[in-house]
């Protein structure tokens, strides 16, 4: 590829980080419900605490960490205003979080 392909890559993601701060403005949190078995999961994920920090990782074990990280604020945000309502939790996610959730199931 040429550098005036990752020129216009550099513009697209500009315009990407523009098209996120509406929807941002425009949703902030969203509802959503989860059944127990998850929502847990996501709060321990919160709660553990991981020895030292990474060292050089690959692109794949970068990705990995990063989900987990978005699974960890998921659990932050069942632990701060989740609501249990039996088997299930009611939370409000931020965009964000939501959305990586999302992509992950993809």
């Amino acid at each position: 590829m040429c550098d005036e392909q990752y020129i216009r890559y550099r513009d697209d993601t500009k315009v990407l980080a523009a098209v996120g701060a509406c929807v941002d403005r425009q949703t902030g949190r969203i509802a959503v419900r989860l059944p127990r078995e998850l929502a847990e999961a996501a709060v321990a994920a919160w709660e553990r605490t991981e020895d030292g920090a990474p060292g050089t990782e690959t692109p794949e074990q970068y990705a990995l960490r990063d989900g987990a990280a978005e699974l960890a604020l998921i659990g932050l945000a069942i632990t701060e205003r989740g609501r249990w309502e039996g088997e299930e939790v009611a939370v409000d996610l931020d965009v964000a979080a939501a959305g990586a959730a999302v992509r992950a199931a993809r």
